[in-house]
């Protein structure tokens, strides 16, 4: 069942995510921010644990889930460390992801001709 839940539950991100590109003309960049922002908003109310313990990868993979690491990593350093372990914290959690981005982005554009 946990592979049910976990499609529905990241086809839902999925869908809510279309229909803001759909229906509101929200351009692909303005559906990342509003998704990192929702999935750190939900975990102030401790909604987003709630959803990775249901759902496992269907809540952990999409976008919403980098949010959801920002908060927790700031938090658990901020506790810490004061106001400096916000700034590492938010870096703590996510900078495997981050800098998967950067390299993978640099990889490709090293093979195939961008655009701009």
């Amino acid at each position: 069942m946990i592979f049910l839940y976990a499609f529905l539950v990241g086809g839902a991100i999925c869908v809510v995510g279309q229909i803001l590109m759909d229906v509101f003309k929200l351009t692909p960049a303005h559906v990342v921010a509003t998704f990192v922002v929702l999935g750190a908003a939900l975990d102030v109310f401790g909604i987003y644990d709630r959803l990775i313990e249901f759902a496992g990868a269907g809540a952990t993979v999409p976008i919403t889930s980098f949010g959801h690491s920002l908060l927790h990593g700031a938090m658990a350093e901020g506790h810490d460390h004061g106001y400096l372990g916000i700034a590492m914290g938010i870096f703590k959690l996510t900078s495997a992801g981050i800098t998967s981005a950067i390299l993978f982005g640099f990889l490709v554009a090293l093979f195939f001709k961008p655009k701009g």
